[in-house]
């Protein structure tokens, strides 16, 4: 068998960058792979839910008050066990857990980095057959390295994040990762069970042609935005569109498409849920860098998402997020600047 060298898997991409970088020690890079090995186990099971008794509801609730499926549980249980049996992590926080998991083995009490993550985005659509998917962002603790990590390690700003990613179970499996270097795509090959480079050096179009929100709320939203729909809905020719409305209901996958192609998602709080329902740790933080670095923006209507300092573990906050253009002109509806 032919072996192409110039693609090269995620193993070696984070090693290749470890020459760039004075003083790396490697741990976020074995942090990385560790996230990696833990996707692909998701990716199996994911690929033969249909088969196998993991579908459907697991009987319980989240935190966040969600009913839990039974593949969320799996998915929390690979990545939480990775990260724990791995030597980069010091303590995780998820979307399923009531409060973060600090490890206190030897081993992790000496790791610099923390983790949290939604394990399984989208899950609702687990039962259909539509793309979901796992979003993380990785922390450097504020505690000392020897301790036990804290609250307040898990409690940043997400400027504070060092990396980022996602990973999309769809039509193949890609994990997409930004550090503050840049944004790179890879796509998993069944063929030799690794994530290979696919997509370097990710930017996001400064504009596009796709708005995704939830038309079902339109008179839940405030004024500004449902201006700046409307605007979208009669975009003509002479005045750059028409733009084309998509919403899947799995924000990895709506964010991810935007991405490559150029768009914004939107997901303002309501008359109902003023505070919206994404979390900004698990979900806004992690993509708010990766778009940013990407080139793109994101705010919550008001701020900067990353600029948004934390006081709860599971805290909400409305999400705009995409092409910096589309971002301008939302916020020229909404007074945002």
């Amino acid at each position: 068998m032919n072996v192409n060298r110039r693609v090269l898997t995620l193993d070696e991409f984070t090693l290749q960058q470890l020459r760039h970088i004075p003083n790396a020690t490697g741990e976020l890079s074995g942090l990385l792979r560790d996230i990696g090995l833990a996707a692909k186990r998701v990716n199996v099971e994911v690929n033969k839910a249909g088969l196998v008794d993991i579908l459907g509801d697991a009987g319980s609730v989240n935190v966040q008050g969600e009913d839990v499926k039974k593949l969320d549980i799996f998915a929390n249980d690979q990545f939480t066990g990775v990260l724990h049996h791995g030597i980069s992590c010091a303590g995780i926080g998820s979307e399923e857990l009531d409060e973060f998991v600090a490890f206190d083995d030897t081993v992790s009490c000496q790791s610099k980095y923390v983790c949290l993550f939604d394990p399984l985005d989208g899950s609702g659509n687990i039962d259909v057959n539509v793309s979901i998917g796992t979003i993380f962002g990785v922390y450097r603790r504020v505690t000392e390295r020897g301790e036990v990590a804290s609250k307040e390690d898990f409690l940043q700003k997400g400027t504070q994040q060092v990396a980022a990613g996602y990973i999309i179970y769809g039509s193949s499996t890609m994990l997409v990762y930004a550090t503050r270097r840049g944004v790179n795509g890879f796509t998993l090959d069944p063929s030799i069970g690794e994530f290979t480079l696919s997509h370097p050096d990710i930017k996001c179009p400064p504009s596009g042609k796709i708005y995704s929100v939830n038309h079902g709320n339109f008179f839940q939203y405030e004024e500004g935005v449902r201006n700046y729909i409307n605007i979208c809905q009669n975009k003509t020719k002479a005045t750059g569109g028409p733009y084309t409305q998509r919403y899947i209901g799995s924000m990895v996958a709506d964010v991810h498409r935007n991405l490559i192609k150029g768009g914004i998602f939107m997901y303002p709080g309501t008359i109902d849920k003023p505070k919206g329902k994404l979390r900004l740790m698990y979900e806004c933080n992690p993509f708010a860098f990766i778009v940013e670095v990407a080139g793109g923006k994101a705010t919550n209507g008001k701020q900067r998402i990353l600029d948004i300092q934390p006081t709860e573990l599971h805290q909400r906050t409305p999400m705009f997020i995409g092409s910096k253009d589309m971002m301008h002109e939302l916020e020229s509806c909404t007074g945002d600047k």
